[in-house]
């Protein structure tokens, strides 16, 4: 059974001020960090970044474009991080990687996980020479490996093959749990990786699926939409983007299941908390 969902509007500047005033909407585990999972969808415009906190512990998946990675950065400030437990570079498009090598360059970080793929643009060779500049070392997905974040657990999902024709099917994608409540991030992954996703064994239902490649018409299958079964849907996408991101096909897909939605280029950053059971939504504006 899906669980009940809040839908909190709240000015930008009051994101980092939540006071008891808010005491009637947020579940009462909300009062102590280490009680509730907060993802944060930051608003990078026509790009991709999350960040995962559990626990006092951290992990980033993707951080932009190279010009959102101040935005980013004074975004991890502003939430308290002062380490990055793991940082998820989902594959090598400058809309997702372009912003990590500034934040790796700021933050102390234990694990980067990328896909095993190369690319040939300057700043995925960026991304590389800054990780061998700061002594770290890739991870590599694997199907079904398990790590834990404070107290979540993730899982790897995808990519489950070594060879594809589109860069986007290399996206890692992994499986975000906290109790009663689960996530599902998979990057840019199109139809092909997902149709592997739901032949890799591991139960892909979920309460929150982020769309996969910015709500292109590419990704969010009929099929894979109908094994997720998600409550919400988000969307990372910039305002009025050249793309026509998120694409009125898939929105059409989400109205007819009823599943919330939101959206960066309409709502601005979004934080899901999660205590276990519900999951609270907090946006940072509220658009028409």
């Amino acid at each position: 059974m899906k669980k009940k969902i809040l839908r909190i509007f709240i000015p930008i500047a009051l994101l980092f001020l939540i006071t008891e005033s808010l005491h009637t909407f947020v579940p009462e585990s909300d009062k102590t960090n280490s009680s509730i999972l907060k993802v944060h969808i930051i608003d990078v415009g026509q790009g991709d970044a999350i960040l995962i906190e559990s626990d006092n512990q951290y992990m980033l998946i993707d951080a932009g474009e190279k010009g959102m990675s101040n935005i980013v950065i004074d975004y991890l400030e502003e939430t308290g991080v002062n380490e990055l437990d793991y940082v998820i570079a989902t594959h090598p498009h400058s809309d997702h990687i372009g912003g990590l090598a500034d934040v790796i360059d700021y933050y102390h970080v234990d694990k980067i996980i990328m896909p095993d793929v190369v690319h040939t643009s300057k700043t995925f060779e960026n991304l590389l020479d800054t990780i061998s500049e700061n002594e770290l070392k890739i991870t590599k997905p694997i199907i079904g490996n398990e790590y834990t974040i404070g107290e979540a657990t993730f899982v790897i999902i995808a990519p489950n093959s070594s060879y594809y024709d589109a860069l986007n099917n290399y996206s890692v994608g992994i499986k975000l749990i906290y109790k009663e409540n689960s996530f599902i991030f998979a990057g840019d992954a199109e139809k092909e990786s997902e149709y592997e996703m739901l032949e890799c064994g591991i139960d892909l239902d979920a309460d929150v699926l982020k769309l996969s490649h910015h709500g292109s018409t590419t990704s969010s299958s009929q099929r894979f939409l109908d094994a997720v079964t998600p409550s919400i849907a988000i969307v990372s996408a910039g305002i009025d983007n050249q793309y026509g991101h998120p694409h009125a096909e898939i929105l059409q897909a989400i109205k007819e299941r009823k599943i919330t939605l939101y959206r960066t280029d309409k709502e601005g950053t979004i934080i899901l908390k999660a205590d276990g059971e519900n999951i609270v939504a907090v946006t940072s504006r509220q658009r028409e």
